[in-house]
Formats: structure tokens, sequence, C-alpha cells
């Protein structure tokens, strides 16, 4: 019986280190990025990031806590604007701060997560004018501190965090062409 415990302890043992030295060999930076092309100008789209109150309309983390506490201050919209979120755990809490807006083209925000992880990212919106529209571009990036490399050996975070973006950037794209 004690060799099968000490058997036991000894494959756990590996499997937990195995586990921590694929989470070291993970990445430092986290960077997810999504596009989408919209058929409206700029100046359309630019207004519905700029301003946090009007994420409601198309952020697809707006509707994953129903019951979530929302608190706006700052400015009104662009540099200065905040937007504090604590939620069920979908949603968890954190904080954003417009940083940057630069009319019509980026918004640059700075993220920060409280729970269910703490992690401090930078969030980036560019839009860029083409034939057929404006070509928008949401991205987040920051340090990968060790406990998300933890996760990431168990969650693909491009793939989850990516799905948000895309379901956000096609209801963005509802919202403007309807």
């Amino acid at each position: 019986m004690l060799e099968i415990i000490a058997a036991v302890a000894v494959i756990l043992a590996i499997a937990i280190a195995a586990v921590l030295i694929l989470a070291a060999t993970k990445p430092n930076k986290l960077r997810v990025e999504r596009t989408a092309t919209i058929k409206a100008p700029a100046e359309t789209i630019f207004p519905l990031i700029n301003d946090f109150r009007k994420w409601r309309n198309w952020s697809p983390y707006e509707t994953k806590d129903p019951a979530m506490k929302r608190t706006y201050g700052g400015a009104e919209s662009g540099k200065g604007a905040t937007y504090a979120w604590d939620g069920d755990r979908n949603v968890g809490s954190g904080r954003m701060e417009i940083l940057d807006a630069s009319a019509p083209q980026k918004i640059v925000i700075k993220l920060d997560f409280f729970t269910p992880f703490e992690g401090h990212n930078t969030a980036e919106f560019t839009m860029l004018p083409q034939e057929d529209g404006t070509h928008v571009t949401w991205l987040m990036h920051g340090p990968a501190n060790f406990m998300s490399k933890l996760i990431q050996v168990f969650i693909n975070l491009d793939n989850m965090i990516g799905k948000d973006f895309e379901a956000g950037l096609a209801n963005l794209k509802k919202v403007v062409e309807r």
C-alpha cells in the first residue's frame, strides 16, 4: 500500500513539474488581435468606441452578466474617460481608461483586470479607410505573468478572447450598418 502511495506521489510530482515547465515556456507577452471591415466611414464607427456608455450597444462583454455593475467617470468620452465593472465569474471586475483618442483612426485604452485574475493590458482600436468601408482592428496586448502562462497550458487565450473580439466586431458592424 505504501508503495502505491509513493508511486502516485512521484507521478503527481512529475505531472506538476511538467505543467510548471510548460508554463515557463509560454511567451512573456499576450497579444490577441481581430479585424473586420465595416461598410461605413471611420467617423461613424469612432464615437461608438470612444464613449464607454455606447459599448452596451455592441460589446460582447455587456451581455455576459445582465446584473453587472458599471461605473463611468472622467471625461464623457475620449481621453480620460473611465469605465469600471464588477460582475459575476463570466466578466469579473476591472477598469478601463482611454489614454488616447485620435479621431477618427485610433483609440488606446488602459485595461486592468482585478478578478478573477489580475492583468494589466492595453487595448487598441484602429480604423483605416478602405474603398468598401473601414478596416477595424481590435488589439489587446500586455505582459503575460506566470498565472497567465499557467492558464495558457490548459486554455488557448487567443482563441478564447479572440472569439469575444470577433463577436464584438460583428456586433459593431451590425449596429453601424443598420
